[in-house]
């Protein structure tokens, strides 16, 4: 399974880097799980936004092939 993650904004500068193309070997992976093999030395903010396929999701959400995640840091505005 082959799945695209992207960092967008402070989270690319934080990772340094802009994407990973991260492969899976026929397991079942969350996106928790997933962020701890792109940055094991980082745990996930607990404030950070993720998207599933352009959909806003959580930590737990399951993975399957192709999908892209993408990290974004919490928005402000006014």
């Amino acid at each position: 399974m082959n799945i695209t993650v992207r960092y967008f904004a402070n989270m690319r500068d934080r990772m340094g880097r802009a994407e990973d193309s991260v492969a899976v070997d026929g397991e079942t992976i969350t996106v928790e799980e997933l962020w701890g093999r792109v940055s094991p030395q980082q745990t996930l903010p607990a404030n950070v936004l993720i998207a599933v396929n352009m959909e806003y999701t959580d930590a737990s959400r399951a993975l399957k092939n192709g999908d892209e995640v993408a990290f974004f840091p919490p928005v402000t505005g006014g």
